[in-house]
């Protein structure tokens, strides 16, 4: 593996840990800025609606733009709203700066997803997937948990910092090491962009992608306001928000893991499994969030199943999408990210009910149950073909 495509995974991890890293600042945002946690959670919102628009508008957009310039472009459009969030004390600034980071992302993944096959051999292709997406799940575990640590220290704008700084390798790696080619080198048998686009009218793949999005939006849901459980319900010191997250981080880490190894050709028995315990496990977190044990084993578990059960529906987004080449990864990240903008603001509402802290995780309850009713019936709906039956 050639170095330029490790220092995209650090590019990669930067964002990763940017997307997932206010779950851990919100409380201090909030304090500094003056306003409530349930308003700072709206920036995890504004960073996925930045997503859920920059994924498929970009997909389409760099077919024909130059992968080097395109990748830097991004990465430092990407440091440079951080460095701008870490130092502006208007919250409607930073949130506009957590927009164009987002844009700035889902540019950098449309392109250097294309961009990291041509780093190596033709039989290594794979495998340099795997080291460019292993920056997501690596964030989940160290990059999150970290920044929870250095901004309990440092304060929270010096996890802004931080990101920003590591956006600073990989764009010397992209400057020695990225071809100046197309990201997406065009065939004349390939579908066009019209094509691909209608493929958005089939219902199968809009019940999928909104299957994807409800498991997603309760798993934003709680994950964005678990710091208050942590540190309010659980009596908890600050430092153990880092351990929950670092415990979700790996939990989730060890659900992709088993998903991906089942959700190709055995989609349905994850589901069946998964589904009903994830239902089970977010109001039972909000029953025993007052108990420090059962409250660090169950944000473990959940990530297990959030993660397994959120990513088999995503693969099954892009076996929908199958007759859409270049544009099924912005479909599926899009249905990721409609789920991560939806999650907090419901979850938000909750807070000044008298559920209080424990609202979002009833919230989470809530949405998994809507998304088991939804998919229910799917069986005899998805019909034709292997690839087509998402609970088969």
């Amino acid at each position: 593996m050639s170095l330029p495509l490790y220092l995209l995974a650090v590019a990669v991890f930067a964002m990763g840990t940017s997307e997932f890293m206010l779950a851990g600042l919100l409380p201090a945002i909030a304090a500094d800025l003056d306003i409530t946690v349930g308003t700072a959670g709206v920036l995890t919102s504004a960073f996925a609606v930045g997503m859920i628009v920059g994924a498929p508008l970009v997909a389409a957009l760099a077919r024909t733009w130059s992968r080097r310039s395109s990748l830097l472009g991004f990465i430092l459009a990407f440091a440079a709203a951080h460095a701008v969030g870490a130092v502006t004390t208007s919250f409607p600034l930073l949130f506009a700066t957590r927009v164009v980071a987002a844009l700035a992302n889902a540019g950098f993944l449309a392109v250097a997803l294309a961009a990291a096959t041509t780093l190596v051999s033709p039989d290594k292709k794979g495998r340099a997937l795997a080291v460019l997406l292993s920056g997501t799940t690596t964030a989940t575990i160290a990059g999150v948990p970290g920044g929870s640590v250095l901004g309990t220290l440092l304060g929270w704008r010096a996890t802004f910092w931080a990101v920003a700084a590591l956006c600073l390798p990989a764009a010397l790696g992209i400057l020695k090491g990225i071809p100046a080619g197309r990201a997406k080198e065009q065939t004349p048998d390939g579908p066009a962009l019209r094509a691909e686009l209608a493929q958005l009218a089939r219902p199968r793949l809009l019940l999928v992608m909104l299957l994807g999005a409800l498991v997603n939006a309760a798993t934003f849901a709680g994950f964005t306001f678990l710091a208050p459980v942590v540190t309010g319900t659980a009596g908890l010191s600050e430092l153990w928000i880092s351990v929950a997250l670092v415990l979700f981080g790996i939990g989730s880490f060890l659900g992709v893991t088993a998903a991906g190894r089942l959700s190709d050709q055995h989609p349905g028995p994850v589901i069946a499994v998964a589904g009903p315990l994830l239902l089970t496990g977010w109001p039972a977190l909000a029953l025993l969030a007052d108990k420090p044990l059962a409250l660090l084993a169950l944000v473990f578990v959940q990530g297990v199943l959030s993660f397994a059960l959120g990513s088999t529906l995503i693969t099954r987004v892009l076996y929908e999408a199958a007759g859409a080449p270049t544009m099924a990864g912005s479909y599926a990240t899009a249905a990721l990210n409609v789920g991560a903008a939806v999650g907090p603001l419901i979850a938000a509402t909750t807070l000044s009910t008298s559920a209080g802290n424990l609202g979002p995780l009833w919230s989470s309850g809530v949405l998994v149950a809507v998304a088991l009713l939804i998919a229910a019936p799917l069986r005899t709906v998805i019909v034709a073909g292997r690839s087509t039956e998402v609970l088969k």
